[in-house]
């Protein structure tokens, strides 16, 4: 709801009131704030934003909000892609910018205690230093672990370790009415009443504000190979996921790039790979396998083992990237969606389906790309069936029914619309169509439940 004059200058100073003057922006000040990465999403400035600096104080925001009827959205560092982030007119966005410090690192249990401001890079540095690492990489270093927990954010690294959800042990969040809950802990099983860690993370924003996580760490394995294996077709590559998985080789990362998507990725970073023109030519997509160990002699035995494999698999080549070029590469992969805002594509799809099913899957999106003469493209997660296509056709109703027909393909063959960037704002409508009215339902009764006045991100998901 918008508020007139006096009733915003009212709100202001009671939000003043809790987090300090200095801390609460409006006017000009907000225009950095009303977007996140979604292509297809307009910015939409907050009537003003708030930058609590403990979990008190985000608790006082919320009572503040709640008795106005003010809407609040929550922000990290605004790398999503779904529209999450972007708030609804005349509300409120709480910025967690203050709320960025790594509390702990528990070498003796293996888990990081940390604010939802902190970025991936500040807890990579942090547990670097015990020799331990925080597996989720979802493309973007920059990005909030709140944000993270937000979207149930996943990456490249989800085919051995999982997506967030799964590194999630606890949480502090707090909820409309500005209680606060503490759930999990330190704790690698709990069965103890409805997991509501797990019903938090990937509700972007709309069951709770999450001021604190506790978060599962690894040994971090010394030893690392990049494997690239071009393929003829799409269909071979796709084909050959499932059985690398089922090898027992256990990738750290098993990614499939098409051919268009590769060419790009190498012209904007000048990445030389040594693979010659010709096989270049004459393959359609490339399979991207990194290895990790803790032992240098095992690491080179599953190499040889892999690079026999992918043979007998069809490809036509493997080669064992130079650590430079490796680091570069999976880098590009990592970062594949600004060289695709770069080059021009109006939207990105993150469908999720079965391993199995990415054949059929790659299939269909080219002959739905052809039926509404649009251009699609492409890589993925492809060890767990997370195919990101960027969207090329400037048309908005085109385009609408194009994605339409892509996350109807998905749910088909076994899928989901999204498999980590979210449903937000930007995929709200398709997920209505295309989503049994009884489960969305259940959902608003959930959202009901934790946020009886609505005031957490309205509009988005439901």
């Amino acid at each position: 709801m918008a508020l007139d004059g006096e009733l915003f200058a009212e709100l202001v100073g009671e939000l003043a009131g809790v987090v300090g003057p200095a801390h609460v922006l409006s006017g000009e000040e907000v225009a950095d704030y009303g977007h996140d990465e979604a292509l297809s999403m307009a910015a939409q400035a907050p009537a003003a934003v708030v930058r609590p600096a403990t979990t008190a104080e985000v608790a006082a925001v919320l009572r503040v909000a709640s008795a106005r009827g003010v809407p609040v959205t929550a922000r990290g560092t605004g790398t999503g892609l779904s529209g999450a982030a972007v708030p609804a007119p005349g509300g409120l966005v709480v910025s967690f910018e203050r709320m960025a410090a790594v509390l702990e690192i528990d070498t003796a249990n293996h888990v990081a205690v940390v604010q939802p401001g902190v970025t991936l890079a500040q807890l990579d540095e942090a547990t670097a230093a015990h020799g331990l690492a925080y597996p989720v990489y979802p493309g973007e270093y920059g990005a909030s672990l709140g944000g993270n927990v937000a979207t149930n954010a996943g990456g490249m690294r989800a085919v051995r370790y999982g997506v967030t959800r799964h590194q999630v042990l606890g949480l502090e969040a707090v909820l409309a009415s500005g209680e606060v809950l503490r759930t999990g802990g330190k704790l690698v099983k709990a069965s103890s009443g409805y997991d509501l860690t797990q019903l938090i993370v990937g509700s972007e924003g709309t069951l709770a504000l999450v001021t604190e996580a506790t978060l599962r760490l690894y040994p971090r394995l010394p030893h690392q190979a990049t494997v690239l294996a071009p393929f003829r077709t799409v269909d071979e590559v796709a084909a050959a996921v499932p059985t690398v998985v089922a090898s027992g080789i256990a990738p750290l990362i098993l990614e499939y790039i098409d051919t268009v998507t590769m060419a790009a990725m190498t012209h904007a970073r000048d990445l030389q790979l040594g693979i010659p023109d010709e096989i270049r030519d004459g393959s359609e997509a490339y399979l991207l396998v990194m290895l990790e160990s803790g032992n240098a002699g095992r690491l080179e035995e599953d190499v040889e083992r892999l690079a026999r494999h992918l043979g007998e698999l069809g490809a036509v080549d493997a080669y064992v990237l130079p650590g430079p070029a490796a680091r570069k590469l999976v880098d590009a992969r990592e970062k594949a969606f600004w060289t695709a805002k770069a080059i021009g594509a109006h939207d990105i799809v993150d469908v999720v389906v079965p391993r199995a099913a990415i054949p059929e899957f790659l299939r269909r999106a080219r002959e739905i790309a052809d039926k509404h003469g649009s251009f699609v493209a492409g890589c993925g997660h492809a060890g767990d069936g997370n195919v990101h296509l960027s969207v090329f056709q400037a048309d908005p109703q085109i385009r609408a029914a194009l994605l339409h027909d892509l996350f109807s393909a998905g749910i088909s063959l076994g899928g989901l619309i999204s498999g980590e960037h979210g449903i937000g704002r930007a995929k709200r409508e398709h997920f209505h169509e295309l989503t049994d009215p009884a489960l969305v339902e259940l959902l608003r009764r959930v959202k009901q439940a934790f946020d009886p006045a609505g005031i957490l991100n309205p509009g988005v998901t439901l």
